[in-house]
């Protein structure tokens, strides 16, 4: 399979996909899917019409139009053929700072104080704008659809970052689907600055977000939150409990406070790092709340495994991510999504959220069975930031897919499938990534600093 064969269509806005492996739970129909392989995959025939998804048959079947019409068919072979990614938790406005700001101890505090550097000396708006922009082409590149982005927002940071991804959402509409989440400390919004925050992530059509840390006034930080939200309309989407301490219970808080508020809203919370390193008995006393409650769960596998439990000659024990399996049977939705990208906190990525579901794989066992989890970075994130009709395969939705040349996981996940097709409204895009060369010149601004004190 390679953008050659789809020469034949061209011309044309009307063919068949024949012979797609698709996981059945991506799959949305009234009909029954059936002959699953033991990875919960389907072999389909897809028919596409103008953009649009019209038929989704088993491969057993035969292809009607085929018998009245000359449509062209692409033969898959068995290639797995996906519904385009949601990233529902990123930090584009951080991305790409790792050679001009790196992290010099790869702890989360060291990412903490280089990322504060990094903002104070370089974000400006053509910082803050080239930076995100090479992040969405490479997200367009790889085959997703819709980015949830938190934004960091100190002081006069909130003016020139938001007002940057409000010119980027216009300039990408037609491409992907934006959505901001305000991110600074939980005590911000204890402060008049942090409800004029409030009120301009309502303005904007946004998230409220926040990072509220374990302290003696978390309960007053999240209680000022709820009430921001609720009077607002507002959803939220927290960082919470990032770190390996036990003793960190936010999670339990955040949902003590959305049932005592009687929260309608949605709230997304982060991380939960340390739900896997508590007890049982208190494990099972936050799930129980988490469920109540109705929050719903994003891990970030990739960056918390580079994170947690890093210290000087020490073999990390844990692998720094929440208990995903443990959440999922309770009821409660989990998804997976990229987080941060080349910057402090992750000095890797490419804002792929194919290698974000291998890692993940790999990291939190969601194989044997794979079951629905890729939904975890498809379906779930959809329905979770609002966008119900995104990340699945359904008659009536547009033909956005990505067609791997991998035939079942091992395939899939064994190779970095750099040579996928990605579909947008039926159509073949240009999948070329950009060149790191174009940010050359942010780049070289840190080496100029670290010349000069040198």
């Amino acid at each position: 399979m390679n953008n050659q064969q789809f020469s034949v269509i061209s011309n044309t806005s009307n063919y068949w996909l024949k012979n797609a492996h698709v996981p059945v739970c991506l799959i949305e129909t009234d009909s029954e899917i059936p002959s699953q392989t033991k990875e919960s995959l389907s072999l389909i025939n897809i028919e596409i019409k103008q953009g649009i998804i019209t038929q989704i048959i088993h491969s057993s079947a035969d292809l009607p139009s085929l018998t009245t019409e000359d449509i062209p068919t692409i033969d898959l072979k068995g290639g797995m053929v996906w519904p385009c990614f949601v990233d529902m938790h990123t930090h584009l406005d951080k991305g790409h700072i790792w050679e001009r700001s790196p992290n010099p101890d790869g702890s989360f505090n060291g990412a903490l104080d280089a990322g504060a550097r990094d903002a104070e000396k370089y974000w400006n708006a053509e910082d803050v704008y080239r930076r995100m922009e090479f992040g969405l082409k490479c997200s367009y590149a790889h085959g997703t659809k819709a980015i949830r982005t938190h934004i960091d927002c100190f002081g006069e940071q909130e003016n020139i970052s938001l007002q940057v991804f409000q010119t980027l959402q216009k300039e990408w509409e037609d491409r992907l689907i934006l959505q901001p989440v305000s991110l600074v400390t939980g005590d911000y919004f204890l402060t008049q600055a942090g409800e004029k925050l409030a009120d301009k992530i309502a303005d904007i059509g946004g998230i409220l977000g926040a990072v509220p840390f374990m302290s003696s006034d978390v309960d007053n930080q999240l209680d000022k939150l709820f009430s921001l939200a609720k009077e607002r309309q507002l959803d939220l989407d927290l960082h919470i409990d990032e770190n390996g301490d036990p003793n960190s219970r936010v999670l339990h808080k955040v949902a003590e406070q959305a049932i005592n508020h009687q929260f309608t809203g949605k709230i997304i919370c982060g991380h939960c790092c340390s739900l896997a390193v508590q007890t049982p008995d208190k494990v099972t006393e936050t799930l129980k709340l988490v469920q109540e409650s109705g929050i719903s769960i994003v891990s970030l596998p990739m960056c918390n495994l580079y994170l947690q439990n890093r210290q000087d000659n020490y073999t990390p024990r844990w692998r720094g991510v929440t208990l995903l399996h443990e959440l999922k049977k309770q009821g409660i939705s989990v998804a997976i999504a990229s987080d941060n990208c080349r910057d402090p906190f992750f000095g890797f990525g490419d804002h792929d959220v194919l290698e974000v579901f291998n890692m993940s794989v790999r990291i939190a066992h969601l194989d044997m069975p794979y079951g629905d989890w890729p939904g975890a970075v498809t379906k779930t994130p959809g329905d979770l930031i609002g966008l119900p009709n995104i990340g699945r395969i359904r008659v009536g939705l547009p033909a956005d897919l990505i067609l791997f040349k991998g035939r079942n996981f091992s395939e899939l996940l064994s190779r970095s499938q750099h040579d996928r097709i990605v579909l947008r409204n039926g159509r073949v895009i240009d999948t070329t990534l950009p060149d790191y060369c174009e940010l050359d010149d942010r780049c070289r601004l840190g080496f100029a600093t670290q010349h000069e004190k040198r």
